[in-house]
Parts: structure tokens; sequence; C-alpha cells
């Protein structure tokens, strides 16, 4: 990638884009375009990203349509509806579930990876936003800065995100902290000298 680095953010979207239905305090994704709620933050933090130049990024899994419960039509609607309402570079999807052992489910990397070639980006100097251990788990595999939005649901937690927050909103000023004193030479630099540290989460998760 040369000198400097072209960062990029990565998203996940159910929880971080957009509202989750909760089950039992677990998280499932709107079931069609009319259940859909783009989260009150949403636009204003992606309007801090895209004013710095960064490029936005959806990675998503989504194996109810793999496994049936979904329709492949219902998913690329929902994406439709996102594209129009948020500025958004791209949508990348694995529509696998764990049974099919594939590359690009998260937290495996494929679909990361595939979408930093085609964007250009160095996932190093990159950062993924995610309401799931499977998110951050996948972002640091290839080394991004990872924000944890914690929605408090009843299921494994990850392991040592880079950052714990709130909402999206947050996840982007504390990006645009990070790349404020010098955008190119900060953009792979480590959180751990750029941040407060008791804004950083606590490490005592376990797997």
């Amino acid at each position: 990638m040369g000198a400097n680095p072209r960062s990029g953010v990565l998203l996940d979207r159910d929880g971080v884009l957009n509202d989750v239905i909760l089950r039992g305090g677990r998280s499932y994704p709107p079931e069609s375009v009319e259940a859909l709620r783009i989260l009150p933050d949403v636009p204003a933090a992606l309007a801090l990203l895209k004013g710095c130049g960064l490029p936005l990024i959806v990675v998503t899994n989504q194996p109810d349509v793999g496994s049936g419960k979904q329709s492949l039509e219902v998913v690329e609607a929902i994406h439709d509806h996102l594209r129009a309402a948020l500025p958004l570079d791209s949508i990348e999807v694995c529509f696998h579930t764990d049974a099919d052992d594939c590359a690009c489910r998260k937290p495996r990397t494929g679909m990361l990876e595939a979408a930093a070639r085609r964007h250009g980006i160095d996932l190093r100097a990159s950062y993924l936003v995610g309401d799931r251990w499977r998110d951050i788990e996948a972002g640091q595999r290839v080394g991004c800065t990872t924000f944890w939005i914690d929605r408090g649901y009843s299921e494994k937690q990850p392991s040592s995100p880079d950052y714990r927050v709130s909402t999206l909103l947050e996840a982007s000023r504390q990006i645009l902290e990070l790349r404020a004193p010098d955008a190119t030479s900060n953009a792979g630099q480590s959180p751990t000298s750029a941040s407060n540290p008791t804004e950083r989460p606590t490490r005592e998760y376990s797997e």
C-alpha cells in the first residue's frame, strides 16, 4: 500500500446501522423492508466519517438466507433501501451458515479481505464497528482497530475489543479523534497512545 496506507471503515449491518429484533436477549435481523429501522444516530455518524474521506463498507452475515428462513429478495430489498438512505460505498454479504464452513462468514476474514481488495484499503489501517463477537474477532484477525457497540445481548461477548461504545456516532467521533492529530501518520496507529485509557474497555472477557 506504500507509505500512506488507505484507511476504511467496515460496518456490520444489524445492530450498527439498523435496529434488531430482540427475542430472549438475542438479536435477529428485520424480517422485511417495512420492519427496517435505521438507528437515529447513524446518518450523522456516517456523515462524519464520509466527511474525512473514509470508504464506508458494510460486511454482514445473513445466514437466514442460507438456512431458508429469509429470502434473498428480502435481503436485497433491505440493502437497496440502505444504499438509498445512507452514503455507503459497498455492502458485502455472506449468506452461508456455520455448517457451510465457508471462508467469508465472520469471524473468518474472507469477506473483509475481499472488500479490502475491491476498495484498495489497508485493513491494518482501517476500523471495524460491530455489535457481536463475530464482528470484533474478524476485525482483530486482520488487524483493524475494533469498536464494539455493546447492546447488552445475552450471548458470548467479544474478547478485548479496542473500544467499547454505545452507538455508531460515539465510534465515529472516536475514529475522528484518532485521525485528527495527523490522519496520515496515525492511519495504522494503535489507539493505546492516542486515546484516554479510561475510554477503553476492560479486558475481563473470556471466550
